[in-house]
């Protein structure tokens, strides 16, 4: 590879998305914010001119060797394992199998066919390594999570992430010409913890589809979803796990009764999302302790939805509550306030990024019930606050389209070719 024969836009990019299919539904399993990111991006590429393919373990005997998902995407599904039954912890020892089938793909088509490589979560990276040593093609990697952020600030209970993700996690960062962050603190932290060369690393903050989510009738709303018309929703949306806290919101929302018994007949929290991996038997650990603090009469569970139904639930609600011990960035945030409801979230990761504190919603730093309680009492009883968080959340979420995240994610995928193409010239 050249300096001139650089391309500025990429023509095709094989998206890696091996442990997590973009089919699946957020909110279960390993599927999340991840998965959305992934199919987002992708659509928004293909809508500038550059078609994606991305690759995924296939979880189902019946599914079809390709889909289509959008004009110009494709998702490729990869036999790697049994196709049920395995643990995102089991899927290191496919990594040999999953490395075979993407690379079996690019076999079938002419040289150069793939322009770049884009893995997302380092499962992808160690795969996105050997494809790049084969096609001689640049790859840029998204961490999304990261081992040794996430060990340091592990939720009660929370298993840690092995030595062995560490060290491959390490591997991908030195292999990748571009890690992008989603923002500046997840940028320092690759630089930090991973000893990341700053100058390949890349900010670009994800996206949010501002047509699907936007302000609507809130009682309306509230008669599809079943939710009474009067009085104060609260929102949890998210996988059932103990990184992302929902028994933190519980215990908080325990307090705002105590101190405001008067609460318990105009206070609904509803909890949208479905158990993930490993935690499976959390949901039902959540579900005794709402009984236990003695508060189940006031919480309504929920399982995954379709996002325009996800938006629903956001127009419903008075304020969204996001208390994870760690977030590379928060669309559930940032998804709430496009919608007009302001959020209360951990300052952690990227949520301080996300919610625009004071402006946009509160952030509250650990996370000891009190603080919650008293950051949603502030919200819920100031008619006042909570109307302006309202306007603030919306034009603060106007900064997050996907379509400047796809145009900035086209300048690094331009220059991960340069630095590829002069790490060539070096070695020439």
């Amino acid at each position: 590879m050249t300096l001139s024969a650089v391309r500025r836009t990429p023509k095709r990019v094989a998206m890696l998305s091996v442990h997590s299919s973009p089919l699946d539904q957020p909110g279960v399993g390993d599927a999340g914010g991840m998965n959305v990111y992934v199919v987002e991006l992708s659509r928004r590429l293909a809508a500038l001119g550059t078609e994606v393919e991305i690759f995924t373990r296939s979880t189902a005997s019946d599914l079809p060797p390709k889909v289509h998902l959008a004009d110009g995407v494709t998702v490729h599904h990869v036999t790697a394992g049994p196709f049920q039954g395995m643990a995102k912890e089991d899927l290191p020892s496919q990594l040999c199998a999953l490395t075979s089938g993407v690379l079996r793909a690019e076999a079938a088509v002419d040289r150069g066919y793939y322009d770049v490589i884009h893995s997302h979560y380092w499962l992808s990276g160690q795969v996105g390594w050997l494809a790049k040593e084969r096609w001689g093609v640049p790859l840029v990697h998204s961490m999304h999570t990261m081992a040794k952020v996430k060990n340091l600030s592990l939720a009660e209970g929370d298993v840690p992430e092995p030595n062995a993700r560490e060290i491959g996690e390490a591997q991908v960062v030195d292999a990748s010409d571009r890690l992008v962050a989603n923002t500046d603190d997840e940028a320092q932290q690759l630089i930090d913890l991973y000893d990341a060369d700053p100058e390949r690393v890349a900010v670009v903050a994800p996206g949010v589809d501002l047509e699907r989510f936007r302000p609507g009738d809130r009682a309306a709303a509230r008669t599809k979803l079943g939710l009474p018309l009067n009085g104060d929703v609260v929102l949890f949306v998210g996988r059932i796990q103990p990184l992302k806290a929902p028994d933190v919101l519980l215990r908080a929302v325990a307090r705002l009764l105590q101190r405001s018994p008067d609460r318990r007949s105009n206070l609904t929290v509803a909890i949208v999302g479905g158990p993930s991996g490993s935690d499976s038997l959390f949901p039902d650990h959540l579900h005794g302790l709402a009984g236990s603090l003695r508060i189940s009469d006031q919480v309504r569970f929920a399982p995954p939805v379709h996002q325009d139904e996800l938006a629903q639930w956001y127009r419903a609600a008075d304020v969204v509550v996001v208390p994870s011990y760690n977030e590379s960035f928060g669309l559930v945030a940032i998804e709430a306030q496009a919608c007009g409801t302001p959020v209360v979230a951990a300052a952690v990761g990227g949520l301080r990024t996300a919610v625009s504190d004071g402006e946009s919603g509160l952030l509250v730093a650990g996370h000891d019930p009190n603080d919650y309680a008293d950051a949603l009492a502030t919200i819920l009883d100031n008619d006042l606050a909570r109307h302006t968080m309202s306007r603030n959340a919306l034009a603060h979420a106007q900064q997050f389209g996907w379509s400047a995240t796809a145009s900035k994610m086209l300048d690094v995928y331009a220059s991960a070719a340069v630095s590829l193409a002069r790490d060539f010239a070096r070695q020439a």
